[in-house]
């Protein structure tokens, strides 16, 4: 079959928090059908780990409901990059795939910190918990090593589903380049950390993101009704890129929102990079590195919400100037341990009896300051490109475009990342409904973001 005659593509879309397998038409790139369940972290056995089996289960039921309406051509998978499968010799998980937000004991922390390679090497910062690949493997194979002696390949953990599909293994620069501390961008090669953890021969090998490793196998053929080609797949925030890089001029940069607030410098460059703030490098499905920064801006919003209850969104923006004029200031960080200002507590300023709709408007505000931030961190220039859930939010958009500066374009859809995924599969990028905020003059803003940044010292 022709990539051009695909009409439908399934995506496979396993983020933090949820899963999902979306189709989406070739034609205008709209979602057309969508299937999700949350992402289940199982507390019990030898460490916090993700409920494989619930989600291949969800996968495949979803596949064949989908199989049968709308229908598919090809089938394209995207995850999130803090994750890597380790498999045994008869091609099933030798051990759990390990939750990232687990923390390791500190002697084990201290080891690896002493053990991994400079920033200058993998252009991959120092992270909490397991956020880097590279700390998990470590932990995994110290503190388990009977069950790490059984290990035969591993996987970044696209490419783990798409070896469950097909029953091909394969890694992807994507997900290798996505702070894992285990590629050095600059050499296209692992990085010395492999060969320390003495895994380089353990490492599948490398395949593009737009590869088609092979049909589903025989099995799953006949349990969803179809046999498709199944993509190798791609790190879910470098799917969130890949349309633009296609069809959009550099400089620009790109803010993909979900768990994650990561922020891509497009036609950048590596040499300011702050790794302490959360400044890295990912790499691009092309093979090139990227300047990015990051914040936990998704979880945090969540949890300000759960807080605040529900808010109508004119409600907030229309508090924005009593916000400002009160100087009510939500500080970093309300999810510890990432972003751009390391160490910070989270706590509110002037909050005391103010309405829903002022701490809603506040809380956008906290989340566009941030992102501001790590705009500058990468030293982003053009346009900025906000795609994901954040780009329904026109409080936060108008805010961050007064606050950049520059204009904001938002993109419809809940996420950018099932759009991307199925470009792997050779359809051509299809332009969306841009909504577009030029830059404002606030009253305040700017003396607010001053003061802002005061408050955290």
């Amino acid at each position: 079959m022709s990539t051009l005659s695909y009409r439908r593509i399934a995506v496979l879309d396993i983020g933090k928090t949820n899963a999902k397998v979306v189709v989406l038409d070739s034609e205008t790139g709209t979602e057309i059908a969508v299937l999700k369940r949350p992402n289940i972290t199982i507390k019990t056995g030898p460490y916090p780990h993700y409920d494989i089996e619930a989600l291949w289960s969800f996968a495949l039921d979803a596949l064949k409901r989908l199989a049968r309406e709308p229908g598919f051509d090809a089938i394209s998978i995207t995850t999130h990059g803090a994750a890597a499968a380790l498999l045994d010799r008869d091609g099933a998980l030798a051990m759990p795939v390990i939750d990232y937000e687990h923390e390791y004991p500190q002697a084990i922390r201290d080891a690896y910190t002493a053990l991994r390679p400079s920033f200058d090497e993998t252009f991959s910062p120092r992270l909490a918990m397991g956020l880097n690949v590279g700390a998990q493997l470590h932990y995994q194979k110290s503190a388990l090593p009977a069950d790490f002696a059984e290990v035969a390949t591993i996987l970044t953990y696209a490419q783990y589903w798409a070896a469950r599909l097909t029953g091909v293994s394969a890694n992807e620069l994507t997900s290798l380049g996505c702070h894992t501390d285990l590629w050095n961008p600059k050499t296209s090669d692992y990085s010395s950390l492999v060969d320390r953890l003495g895994i380089r021969d353990l490492m599948a090998p490398i395949r593009s993101a737009f590869d088609a490793l092979g049909p589903v196998l025989p099995e799953i053929a006949d349990e969803i009704g179809i046999s498709v080609p199944v993509y190798c797949g791609i790190h879910d925030s470098n799917a969130s890129l890949l349309p633009h890089l296609v069809h959009r001029e550099a400089p620009f940069a790109v803010v993909s929102t979900g768990t994650w607030v990561i922020s891509f410098g497009v036609g950048g460059d590596l040499d300011h990079l702050d790794p302490s703030r959360d400044a890295l490098a990912n790499v691009d499905a092309y093979g090139r590195a990227v300047p990015s920064s990051r914040f936990m801006g998704g979880r945090e919003f969540e949890m300000l919400s759960a807080e605040i209850g529900p808010v109508n969104d004119d409600a907030a923006w229309a508090a924005i100037g009593a916000v400002i004029g009160k100087g009510m200031m939500l500080l970093p960080n309300i999810a510890p341990a990432s972003g751009p200002f390391p160490g910070k507590i989270g706590r509110w300023i002037g909050a005391e009896e103010v309405s829903r709709e002022a701490r809603h408007a506040a809380a956008c505000l906290y989340l566009a300051l941030m992102t501001d931030a790590c705009l500058g961190l990468i030293g982003a220039k053009g346009p900025v490109v906000v795609e994901g859930p954040f780009a329904l939010n026109e409080t936060y958009l108008k805010l961050l475009a007064a606050l950049a500066g520059r204009e904001v374009m938002a993109l419809p859809g809940t996420t950018g990342t099932s759009q991307g995924a199925a470009l792997l599969t050779g359809i051509r990028p299809v332009s969306g409904a841009e909504r577009h905020f030029a830059p404002a003059d606030i009253p305040g803003l700017i003396a607010y973001r001053d003061r802002w940044y005061a408050a955290m010292e």
